[in-house]
């Protein structure tokens, strides 16, 4: 690999990996979408212990559940196309080839696959977990404890929280799995290609995160709950 392929990967892994260390830096000055909607899920939690009936609750988290499911799904369907053609032999990396805009060695073709696969990978055991961490709160929806109880609804409901925000959490680690499978994509394209999808996807998240119309209502959402 050349000087620039090794300098746009690493861009690449330090935007990635770095992602969530750079987010919470900023959530610290300003806030984050990540940041609302867990003060929001934990508010959820705690109104659904002081409500007689769960079932708004459980239906929910069905369709949490159910989301998740099919994102994992359509991962693993990527994972399969990518591994078939990493895996499939001389001819099936010949055929691939004619995708880029330059004449790269097998090799570096197949490193650049192998890039794809892992960010398709990380996802799709992303998503894994988020689902097994919904179901888990999803028991804890069903045990929650009666108005009747005595059991401290507060603390429970914490625990709930401290369960569910991590799942949503993991799912969109998934989600945004997505964005960097593409940008590793670019790679076949060329380096320059990798960086260029390195700086759209990380700001199209971080705008995401700051400035949408989505992260604003949320926002404000948040100061009316917690006035």
């Amino acid at each position: 690999m050349s000087l620039i392929d090794w300098a746009a990967l690493a861009l690449f892994f330090a935007s990635w990996l770095g992602y969530n260390s750079i987010l919470g830096l900023i959530g610290r000055r300003g806030g984050s979408l990540n940041a609302d909607m867990a003060y929001i899920r934990t508010v959820w939690m705690r109104s659904m212990t002081h409500r007689e009936l769960k079932l708004v609750d459980s239906q929910l988290m069905g369709h949490s559940i159910n989301s998740a499911s099919f994102f994992a799904s359509t991962n693993l369907l990527l994972i399969a196309a990518v591994a078939g053609v990493l895996f499939g032999g001389e001819n099936a990396l010949k055929g691939f080839a004619a995708v880029g805009a330059e004449s790269v060695p097998t090799r570096l073709l197949e490193a650049k696959l192998a890039l794809v696969l892992v960010c398709l990978t990380r996802g799709f055991l992303d998503f894994i977990w988020a689902l097994r961490q919904m179901n888990y709160t999803l028991a804890l929806i069903g045990s929650a404890p009666e108005l009747h109880s005595k059991t401290d609804r507060k603390a429970f409901s914490e625990a709930a929280g401290q369960l569910l925000n991590p799942a949503l959490s993991a799912f969109s680690q998934g989600v945004r799995g997505y964005y960097f499978a593409l940008a590793a994509a670019a790679w076949l394209f060329g380096p320059l290609w990798l960086a260029l999808g390195v700086v759209s996807s990380f700001g199209l998240l971080l705008y995401r995160q700051e400035a949408s119309p989505a992260a604003r209502a949320i926002r404000n959402a948040r100061r009316l709950l917690t006035d």
